[in-house]
């Protein structure tokens, strides 16, 4: 079958792997019908992700039909039209008791980076009891590989651990696909105020689009001001970072208020500073933390009807065979105007 390689550092290729066979009794495996390319994607051949080693095939989204499936499994058969989600989790370890499937003992974030994953024709999927759902007949099914990663990433690590709440005042700092999946989802809650902030004029422009009620452009407008007259001086209740640079998370630091959130979303690969000289005394939380996926179920009820319309995340479509232009265009976002790129075997 065809995958998508990485080779090390900035090195990638489209090859020839064997098609994946049922190795545990909870193992499904999945024919890819669509899969996405995720930002973490792009850290992974910076370097910033040394568990992914050199060979092994890259993606953690995407939904499928399930080809066959071990003994042990129960809820899923062939044919079926199942999400996969980026998470793998066994469902009775002392992690995923507590809901915190990403550090389940023997799942956790496994695809694309510690075995082999979805940015292929076929995929196996540990668990699957636990990690996969069935897709609801007549969805969208384009519209749902944005449930594999984004939405509940935005949701969980942004909107859920920074506590927004309906009134609050929220900072987004990154109008990426993460930072607009936090946008959506943020609007749950009915915040008084979500301020974007980006160099990207034109993601800045779909953030309007997306109810982001200020965007503010940081290589022409001061951000720690803007963000300031916006909130009487105060800051905001909760500055979300969605980048994963230590400028970003640092520009956190400076718009959250006393009392308030900062949400680290972002992947990062290096120190960031934190100025405890200034923070010590102001009260605030900094929360860090890797999708469990613990609100996938919810997030799913939300696109199917209708609430949340996760299908205008995805700007361009391509094939398997143009997987190396797909991430050649989601690299240059900021020239092709790209979002998420939809991936179709």
């Amino acid at each position: 079958m065809k995958a998508l390689i990485y080779d090390g550092p900035g090195q990638k290729h489209l090859g020839e792997r064997e098609k994946p066979k049922i190795k545990d009794l909870g193992d499904a495996i999945v024919r890819v019908k669509h899969t996405t390319i995720c930002g973490t994607d792009l850290h992974i051949l910076k370097g910033d992700v040394p568990t992914c080693e050199p060979g092994r095939t890259l993606g953690h989204e995407g939904v499928g039909v399930v080809e066959a499936v071990g003994s042990a499994v129960s809820n899923f058969k062939p044919g079926d039209h199942v999400l996969m989600s980026c998470i793998t989790s066994c469902g009775r370890c002392d992690y995923c008791r507590r809901g915190i499937y990403s550090h389940c003992v023997s799942g956790g974030w496994l695809l694309g980076n510690v075995i082999d994953g979805t940015q292929a024709e076929y995929v196996r999927i540990p668990h699957a009891d636990t990690s996969l759902y069935q897709v609801p007949a007549g969805t969208d099914e384009e519209a749902l590989v944005m449930l594999s990663d984004i939405l509940p990433t935005g949701f969980e690590c942004g909107v859920l651990n920074g506590k927004v709440a309906p009134g609050s005042s929220v900072a987004i700092v990154g109008a990426g696909p993460i930072g607009l999946a936090t946008l959506l989802t943020a609007q749950f809650y009915s915040p008084s105020q979500i301020i974007m902030i980006d160099i990207d004029a034109n993601r800045l422009a779909v953030a309007e689009r997306f109810g982001a009620t200020r965007t503010i452009d940081s290589r022409s407008e001061d951000p720690v001001a803007a963000v300031k007259s916006l909130t009487d001086g105060r800051g905001v209740d909760t500055a979300i970072e969605a980048v994963g640079v230590p400028a970003t998370f640092e520009l956190c630091e400076d718009l959250v208020a006393p009392g308030g959130v900062i949400a680290n979303i972002g992947v990062h690969g290096v120190k960031a500073d934190l100025h405890l000289e200034r923070l010590w005394s102001h009260n605030i939380t900094i929360t860090t933390r890797l999708v469990d996926t613990a609100t996938t179920s919810m997030l799913l009820k939300t696109v199917v009807s209708g609430r949340v319309d996760a299908k205008k995340l995805v700007t361009h479509h391509f094939t398997l065979d143009g997987i190396m232009e797909a991430y050649n265009v989601f690299g240059r976002a900021a020239e092709t105007q790209a979002l998420k790129v939809l991936i179709t075997p």
